[in-house]
């Protein structure tokens, strides 16, 4: 297992070690939050090793899916209060948000598929995380919020990825109470693809990542990004995106190979190509 980014970046994180976690088994990578005690929040230290650990994993041909965990009893609380209440000035809070929004995307960009496994508590950005992952496999004691209006703070940024996973009015009753939501009903909502005993959890999401990493890394590569780009188009944009898109795919070697295996009821050998 791997430390990134092992200089703690405030005070709250002082005598810590490494923020983030990365262990490779096979063509999968986990990145695990390693802030357990605090409920891993999303300081500034925690967000530079994220984003520097995602750049990394973009140009690895190694890599086909990436799993988002976190250490301790919960998955992230949101940002850190701490923090933020120590820097009040406005410039330091958009540098801030505009570090986490950046981070939020390179998720979403990042040619494998993120997969986020989520135990005890993901609240606020912890929240927004969750939503911004491609998928979400939950142990059945997770629970969600967006909490934020509790505290005088509207989540204004973690209902961007939240209301692209949930109807806008589950999101907004996230939004305006507070309230928190049980993995059950996220599972029924949207917000996660599945819901596991938390014994399972690990084991669980192991097994949907290396499912999903047996395929042709350049064909999930091309399949999440127009996924996501086909999504923010009108119908007739849609089409015509992803016609071109799968024109491309099929001059692929991995696509000839594919239906090659197929025709002669065989296993594929992907080229990565």
């Amino acid at each position: 297992m791997t430390a990134i980014a092992t200089t703690p970046q405030t005070a709250s994180d002082a005598g810590q070690d490494a923020y983030l976690l990365r262990q490779q088994q096979g063509a999968v990578v986990t990145l695990t939050l390693n802030r357990g005690a605090r409920m891993n929040p999303l300081s500034s230290g925690m967000l530079s090793a994220m984003q520097q650990a995602l750049d990394q994993i973009a140009g690895d041909s190694s890599v086909h899916v990436v799993v988002l965990a976190a250490s301790g009893n919960h998955f992230c609380a949101g940002h850190d209060l701490r923090e933020m209440r120590a820097n009040p000035d406005q410039a330091w809070q958009s540098a801030l948000f505009a570090q986490c929004s950046q981070f939020m995307l390179s998720m979403t960009r990042l040619p494998q598929p993120v997969i986020a496994r989520v135990q005890g508590y993901a609240a606020a950005a912890g929240c927004q995380l969750v939503s911004m992952c491609d998928l979400a496999i939950a142990g059945e004691r997770a629970a969600f919020a967006l909490p934020g209006i509790r505290n005088g703070i509207f989540c204004s940024t973690p209902g961007v990825g939240v209301v692209r996973n949930l109807s806008r009015k589950r999101a907004m009753e996230m939004l305006l109470t507070g309230d928190m939501v049980s993995a059950a009903q996220a599972l029924d909502w949207g917000l996660v693809n599945r819901v596991v005993p938390d014994a399972e959890l690990e084991s669980s999401c192991l097994a949907f990542a290396q499912k999903i990493a047996a395929y042709s890394p350049a064909v999930l590569g091309l399949g999440k990004r127009l996924f996501y780009q086909q999504a923010d188009l009108g119908l007739g944009g849609a089409y015509e995106l992803t016609a071109e898109g799968m024109a491309c795919n099929m001059m692929f070697d991995d696509a000839a190979e594919g239906i090659d295996a197929f025709l002669q009821k065989r296993a594929p050998t992907w080229s990565g190509r």
